[in-house]
């Protein structure tokens, strides 16, 4: 269906050096703008983002050192990028997060301000979570086809799980199952160890303090050493293995810090 526009709306999506909005830098964006009329206009442009991007980031995107040395820092780029979004509403999936915030950062230290009181932000992500909820219930009906009577009775909350459960085996039965990258994970079996396996891939803490990484090393997930390995931070800063066993954290993330420091002193 043709949309009902009073402006442009630029969909626009970025790839990063990683998440972290204050930090992180841009290494491409794309930019699909679409007219009242019904017409687009499209722009995607490679960034140097002054900084060299982390493996982690790059086996995401497919986006290396390499293939941006020798493009245009970002503030070289913003006025013409400016001028593309001038007078358009912005979309993008996920975009009230991530993009339109990173974007904004970026623009500022370009030493412009991207104004968005008057532009209206579309994110489809919200409007997915919105309308295709993604509680017991709303599983429970998908899976089962049922409404769930009672919900938040504890009962009949743990009886209509063990009903989704039965239905999501049954009906992904032997198919390939990727994460949000496209990554391959492995095939969905009846086999719970290969399950836990599955949904679980990167998992060290049940917190998610520590995650794995591409190669499966423990890796920071938070603070001023995510994506550093666990180990080597412990051997360059003894006192963070201290800080953190004082610290507000789980008691399972310490017992698994405390795991992965003992191992360093075994090897």
């Amino acid at each position: 269906m043709k949309l009902n526009l009073k402006r442009p709306i630029a969909f626009f999506d970025l790839e990063a050096t990683g998440t972290n909005i204050s930090t992180d830098r841009i290494v491409e964006i794309a930019v699909v703008k679409l007219f009242p009329s019904g017409e687009t206009e499209s722009m995607t442009e490679r960034v140097n983002p002054g900084m060299p991007i982390p493996l982690e980031a790059s086996l995401i995107h497919g986006i290396y050192d390499a293939d941006v040395a020798n493009k245009a820092y970002f503030k070289d780029l913003a006025k013409d990028l400016m001028k593309f979004f001038e007078g358009a509403d912005l979309a993008g999936f996920n975009v009230l997060k991530y993009d339109i915030p990173l974007l904004t950062e970026e623009f500022a230290r370009a030493g412009m301000e991207f104004d968005l009181e008057k532009r209206n932000l579309l994110d489809a992500q919200k409007i997915f979570h919105l309308m295709e909820k993604r509680n017991l219930s709303s599983a429970y009906k998908f899976y089962c086809g049922k409404k769930l009577e009672n919900a938040h009775s504890a009962e009949a909350d743990t009886r209509a799980t063990l009903d989704v459960f039965k239905a999501q085996i049954e009906r992904y039965l032997g198919e390939e199952a990727e994460d949000l990258q496209g990554n391959r994970l492995g095939v969905f079996e009846n086999d719970m160890k290969k399950i836990h396996d599955l949904v679980n891939t990167n998992m060290v803490d049940l917190a998610g303090r520590f995650v794995l990484d591409s190669e499966g090393n423990e890796v920071f997930n938070f603070g001023k050493h995510k994506g550093k390995p666990v180990p080597q931070v412990l051997k360059e800063e003894p006192g963070y293995y201290d800080w953190m066993m004082r610290g507000d954290f789980p008691v399972d993330t310490k017992r698994k810090l405390t795991q992965i420091r003992m191992r360093g002193f075994q090897q």
